[in-house]
């Protein structure tokens, strides 16, 4: 609720800090005395339009603070939680204007935008009369007003979360459906170059060993020569070759040991381990020599293989030894177009299902709404005669939209409209005419509605123009009671209404002494409000039955 109020330099304001309780305080004061200027400075800093007219003249610029009290899950503090600010139950609006038109907007000391102020200000103000501009005039609101009144919260949330599991389906629908699609279009080339690639049979590594083996081929001939000197050094003709030296070196080391009692053993036995292993070693030069006695054809085959390994990589536009794993990724495309058609029907499956259930609760909803607005339809009616409204009509329209334009609400779209005549159809609130028409309807909806919202400021202006008697009773105390829901502010020219409220505040003109004219507001005691009540009856001059007659309103007020 709104705690203060502190204005600077607005139009006839020079300086007022007024306190607010809970229940319902009424302004009073005569024609032109600046009851409207209030309205003007709230909504400043509630986030409305700036003009610069609205500085006090002689002031440089203007400023209005309003402090308010909100429960931790009033949905500000979500507000500027998703904002990244700091978040408070006690929230303090600032606005600022100066002369140059430059307006600057804070919440708790943070600065922000004049939209965040404007967001924050609607869920903390709702006025009704001829600053009205948001709250129940907004069509998108009616809605969740009907839930909340309807006690339909949880069968909303179940609809909401059955449709984003409705939505959720229909993107992996579109998903599997555009894999496919492409899988289709690259069918043909896929298929080919999986039969290539399969025929091919590249290798990890392939590339690399291709090159060596490549090498060693385009120079057989000098590696021939070589192994072949090797070769004869080690096994060829005469007494100078390795194998003959050993040979000799065993027979002489025999010699000797036949007179040491095989004291030379040893040596034998690792020259007979070099004797077999210089024998191997000339087998495989031998054996070696043979892969280089005609390099030609493999050398062909070979070059052949290494170009088709590069030409194949080069059109994949990858490197030969990803030929392997672009293989298995092709594969798998394949995998994915031959199982798709499968997984798009399932997945079209349980969207349908998803769907089936969404639209059914949706319809659940639907009736549960209907029945929701005739009740609130009859109790709106009722309300409707004594507050001279006995002629208009009232009706909470719900329609049930296309599948097209199904949401996270439904399938409806709530509107509430009136007609101020019989013969007249219905039409949505914010299509009738502004001022205390329009004001007494917002009031017997708020007196029904007081559960269901989370605003916790209520504003009605000119609810009681053009009404008086019997019927500015019935204004009365119908704020009075919606006052006991939440706050309620109400300015008004009636005695009736004003007799109603639990706090009084007095809007008048001074002029100082240097003939400047100022406005003030002035907080009534018991005493000052009868004489001001008195005064609304009576006029100028308050006379002692005018005195009676408001203790007469203000006693029956109580009853």
């Amino acid at each position: 609720m709104l705690l203060s109020l502190s204005i600077r330099n607005v139009v006839l304001i020079e300086k007022l800090d007024l306190s607010f309780d809970k229940g319902l305080c009424v302004f009073t004061g005569e024609t032109g005395a600046g009851k409207s200027i209030l309205l003007d400075a709230l909504s400043l800093a509630l986030g409305a339009r700036a003009e610069t007219d609205l500085i006090r003249y002689g002031a440089e610029q203007l400023s209005v603070t309003a402090e308010f009290q909100v429960d931790e899950k009033h949905p500000a503090l979500s507000i500027l939680t998703e904002q990244g600010l700091d978040t408070d139950t006690t929230l303090i609006l600032r606005r600022t204007l100066t002369k140059d038109g430059k307006s600057k907007a804070f919440i708790s000391d943070q600065a922000i935008s004049v939209g965040l102020l404007r967001e924050i200000g609607n869920t903390l103000v709702e006025i009704h009369g001829q600053f009205a501009s948001h709250g129940l005039l907004n069509p998108t609101n009616h809605l969740p007003v009907l839930d909340n009144y309807g006690g339909l919260a949880d069968l909303a949330q179940t609809c909401r979360q059955l449709y984003e599991n409705w939505r959720e389906k229909k993107a992996l629908v579109t998903q599997a459906a555009d894999i496919l699609a492409k899988a289709k279009a690259d069918e043909e080339y896929l298929t080919h170059a999986v039969k290539e690639l399969e025929a091919l049979e590249p290798q990890k590594g392939e590339e690399e060993k291709l090159s060596i083996r490549r090498t060693e081929l385009m120079n057989a001939e000098k590696i021939t020569e070589s192994l072949n000197n090797a070769y004869m050094t080690l096994s060829g003709g005469g007494s100078s070759t390795v194998q003959a030296m050993i040979h000799s070196a065993v027979r002489e080391l025999e010699k000797a040991n036949r007179f040491t009692e095989g004291s030379f053993d040893d040596i034998l036995k690792i020259l007979d381990t070099a004797a077999d292993s210089l024998a191997e070693a000339v087998e495989n030069l031998e054996a070696q020599s043979a892969n280089f006695s005609d390099p030609g054809p493999e050398l062909e085959q070979l070059e052949d293989r290494l170009f088709t390994l590069k030409d194949v990589a080069r059109k994949h536009r990858v490197e030969v030894d990803d030929l392997p794993d672009t293989l298995i990724t092709f594969q798998d495309q394949l995998n994915t177009l031959y199982k798709g058609e499968e997984e798009l029907v399932a997945h079209q499956k349980a969207a349908e299902q998803v769907r089936l259930d969404f639209i059914a609760k949706a319809k659940e909803l639907s009736i549960a709404r209907q029945k929701a607005a005739e009740r609130l339809d009859q109790a709106v009616r009722k309300e409707l005669p004594a507050l001279k409204l006995g002629k208009a009509h009232f009706e909470t329209r719900v329609e049930e939209l296309p599948e097209t334009e199904f949401s996270a609400t439904g399938m409806n779209r709530v509107t509430f409209c009136v007609s101020t005549n019989n013969g007249i159809p219905p039409a949505p609130l914010n299509k009738v005419a502004s001022g205390g028409e329009l004001a007494r309807f917002m009031l017997a909806l708020k007196v029904n509605l007081a559960g269901a919202e989370n605003i916790p400021t209520l504003i009605f202006d000119e609810v009681d123009s053009g009404i008086g008697g019997a019927t500015a009773s019935a204004v009365g105390e119908r704020l009075r009671r919606l006052g006991q829901e939440r706050q309620v502010l109400v300015v008004t020219h009636s005695p009736q209404v004003a007799a109603f409220g639990t706090d009084h505040m007095n809007v008048t003109k001074q002029t100082t002494s240097d003939n400047h004219i100022l406005t003030t507001v002035i907080p009534l005691t018991a005493e000052k409000r009868l004489e001001e009540i008195a005064r609304m009856l009576s006029g100028a001059e308050i006379t002692d039955q005018a005195r009676l007659a408001a203790q007469t309103l203000l006693e029956k007020s109580c009853l």
